[in-house]
């Protein structure tokens, strides 16, 4: 008999003689690679794993392949005495998240192990449906900065080259939020046009003081010139705008914030946190930079932020840079501008389990609830594959305690959570999201009547975007997509590693190398296109990846005499596989079932990582375009489809 055998008839008396006579075998797996002493768990009889933890070689830090521990398995067998036994006496952790984030609560909650449940509920004090999942922000919405203002919560992100720039959410429960505009909407105050992808608007931070909202960001160039970072500040009475025309500060430096007291404002900015003050309308610097403090671990010190509490100033830093090794560390001074010691509990945030779902944590910015709770939120990224962060990065929220010797923890010093407690905030919205399937909602309709969730590389052209009768008419660019020159690409940000996409249009008549259809976006350097296209007096469908300087043609589908009639291209993604369909209603026939056309195993060149050419800081992006070249081409969007 083998150990699994035995473990599978739950026979005590024969997993001790094979572990006495054998005790490596312990570390065996599974066909299905499971490690024995976690398959055990799910097999739940308590007496085997009892055993196994406190007399075999194996060690209570295994995990399997999608970094599941022995707690995940034990709450697969639903078994409430194992379950306790490897939380009170093992010290395992109930909100622990594998590589998808998925926690032993979960699993007990979607296979309704009441008993299992209650128990669970008992030790993390709270039920499943009154904790929410981190990320709280999916998709590329990185560096976030929050400020609350009475009830409400705002939050900015980067948006780097993307247009409307710099978007602004607002929440009510701290974990449901919604844009509700930009900072910057008029496309003439952008400055976006000659921009490489990744550069543009870093690094936001949003303020309140005495009825004026703030908003300020570093405007980061090409490196073509002597001036490669300038910062911005711009000012409204409304949280959603209109914002004023930005104001350039001439300081140099990256992920400026203000701090506003008694009636005075100052700006800081990074290496470490340099401050210096600003005008009375925070439109001018009106001192000298100064260095208060470079930063606690020494390297990449950035995002510096100012709260002021109990008589102390403490300023928060991101640190170690924006990979593995990012951080959140803080440090406190009596003055402004005094000397800050730092935290003896330093990093306050970082993430040390490697195989966890959520990496790279830091870029933090604190926030009071109007009920005296202090949370953080902060970037974070999840890896896929080997290694890449095909989502970019996100944001996360934890909240924060402070130590009798009052400095400011966050998250007890665990890192990220995946799945914690509910603000305990009135407004708590169980349905705070935008509709993601309406590519035209009149009563979300933004900039140019779209949906706030679309945005554009680089503003588009005047006339490039038409919503007239329900539909949605694109302008197609001169330039191709692999152009910084290339305008009039609808996109949204991708926020799940599995959706479906697609859209339906109008076959226009095509002139020779015209073409019309879905792309899977990152930037003018990598990007795939499923299109429509006319070559030789034919039509085409077909699939284009665009690495690097590299174009990647795919086998033609021929279209017979398409024009004039509805077709539907679709993409469905499961982690970095991509697989395109199709569908044609033409007057010789009904509609058509959908068409698998082609299958990309790896689309690993639409992740931050996956190539070495400019900034990659963004994220995968999903959408629609038009290509004319030197002549007009429109194209007719009927609809734009996603869902995860």
């Amino acid at each position: 008999m083998t150990l699994q055998q035995a473990i599978e008839e739950k026979n005590l008396a024969e997993v001790t003689r094979i572990l006495v006579e054998n005790p490596p075998c312990i570390d065996d797996k599974t066909k299905n690679g499971v490690p024995l002493c976690l398959y055990a768990a799910k097999v739940g009889d308590f007496s085997v794993v009892k055993y196994i933890v406190e007399y075999s070689r194996a060690s209570m830090n295994t995990v399997d392949d999608s970094n599941r521990n022995i707690l995940h398995y034990a709450a697969m067998s639903g078994n409430v005495e194992l379950n306790r036994y490897l939380v009170e006496k093992v010290g395992m952790n109930i909100v622990s998240g594998d590589k998808n984030l998925i926690t032993p609560y979960q699993i007990a909650y979607e296979l309704q192990y009441k008993e299992l449940l209650a128990y669970y509920e008992e030790i993390v004090g709270v039920a499943y449906e009154d904790m929410y999942h981190n990320p709280i922000r999916t998709g590329m919405f990185p560096d976030p900065s929050i400020v609350r203002v009475g009830e409400d919560y705002y939050m900015v992100n980067s948006s780097f080259i993307f247009f409307p720039c710099i978007p602004i959410s607002h929440s009510k429960d701290l974990i449901h939020w919604e844009i509700i505009g930009h900072a910057i909407t008029n496309p003439k105050w952008a400055h976006l046009d000659e921009l490489e992808g990744g550069r543009g608007y870093w690094a936001p931070d949003i303020s309140y003081d005495n009825g004026t909202f703030y908003i300020t960001a570093t405007y980061r160039l090409n490196d073509t010139g002597t001036v490669y970072r300038r910062q911005i500040v711009v000012s409204s009475d409304k949280p959603e705008g209109p914002y004023s025309e930005p104001a350039y500060i001439e300081e140099d430096g990256i992920d400026p914030s203000i701090f506003h007291e008694d009636g005075r404002h100052y700006m800081l900015l990074n290496r470490g946190a340099r401050i210096f003050e600003l005008s009375s309308d925070c439109k001018k610097q009106i001192s000298e930079a100064t260095l208060l403090y470079y930063g606690d671990q020494k390297r990449a010190p950035e995002g510096p932020h100012i709260l002021k509490k109990d008589g102390y100033y403490y300023l928060f830093l991101a640190e170690g840079g924006t990979g593995p090794g990012h951080r959140i560390s803080v440090v406190r001074s009596k003055e402004l501008m005094g000397n800050y010691e730092p935290c003896p509990y330093n990093p306050i945030m970082r993430q040390m389990d490697e195989k966890a779902g959520i990496q790279r944590c830091g870029h933090g910015k604190p926030v009071c609830t109007q009920n005296g709770q202090w949370y953080m939120v902060y970037l974070c990224g999840r890896m896929i594959g080997d290694g890449y962060s095909i989502l970019g990065r996100e944001t996360a929220l934890d909240p924060i305690t402070w130590t009798a010797d009052g400095w400011p923890i966050v998250n007890n010093l665990d890192g990220p959570s995946v799945l914690q407690m509910k603000p305990d905030l009135p407004g708590f919205n169980k349905d705070g999201k935008q509709n993601k399937d309406a590519l035209y909602d009149e009563e979300n309709a933004f900039v140019n009547g779209l949906p706030k969730e679309f945005i554009t590389p680089r503003p588009p052209e005047a006339d490039a975007i038409l919503i007239t009768d329900g539909c949605l008419k694109l302008k197609g660019s001169k330039a191709p997509l692999s152009s910084v020159d290339s305008r009039n690409i609808l996109v949204r940000r991708q926020t799940a590693f599995c959706f479906e996409a697609e859209c339906e249009f109008l076959v226009p008549e095509l002139e020779e190398g015209q073409e019309a259809g879905l792309t899977c976006y990152y930037d003018e350097n990598t990007w795939v296109c499923f299109y429509v296209s006319k070559q030789e007096n034919e039509y085409f469908l077909q699939i284009r990846e665009h690495i690097g300087l590299e174009d990647i043609f795919h086998d033609r589908k021929m279209v017979d005499s398409p024009v004039g009639y509805k077709m539907i291209l679709g993409v469905k993604t499961e982690y970095l596989k991509r697989s395109f369909y199709y569908q044609l209603r033409t007057d010789k026939q009904e509609e058509q079932e959908a068409c698998l056309l082609q299958t990309l195993p790896n689309v690993y060149y639409l992740c931050d990582e996956g190539i070495r050419m400019g900034k990659r800081f963004t994220g995968a992006m999903v959408g629609i375009y038009g290509y004319g070249g030197e002549k007009e081409l429109t194209v007719t969007f009927m609809d734009f489809r996603y869902k995860e």
